[in-house]
């Protein structure tokens, strides 16, 4: 079973994906702040990781860098997302290390589609 790291501080949107993802057989692991996600990485060792760039305690441009500059977890692609959909935010998060983008409101078939690609 594909396990997703869902790193989000929105309790609404976090069981919306979660039980989406559930329901197409995901293992979902969930974390509420960007420094718990990247303990949560380290340890849960997830297949992908989708990350709310906003968060508290630790942002997810700076929780992405991290995850990209350790060996242990640099492989594991990451799919931004944010509803802060502004001119250079894509730029940002893909120079923060994200593989992917999906601002928000999210589409998620567009989002299944992202996360299938980048498990191939």
């Amino acid at each position: 079973m594909t396990r997703i790291l869902l790193v989000e501080d929105d309790a609404m949107l976090q069981d919306i994906l979660e039980e989406r993802l559930e329901l197409r057989n995901f293992d979902v692991i969930l974390a509420a702040n960007g420094q718990e996600g990247v303990e949560k990485a380290q340890t849960e060792k997830p297949d992908i990781i989708l990350m709310d760039m906003r968060l508290p305690i630790l942002d997810g441009w700076a929780a992405t860098r991290q995850l990209k500059s350790a060996p242990e977890t640099a492989h594991i692609p990451i799919i931004a997302l944010t509803a802060h959909a502004l001119i250079g935010d894509r730029e940002d998060s893909l120079a923060a290390g994200c593989d992917e983008y999906e601002p928000k409101p999210v589409d998620f078939s567009r989002l299944l589609q992202k996360i299938e690609h980048l498990l191939k």
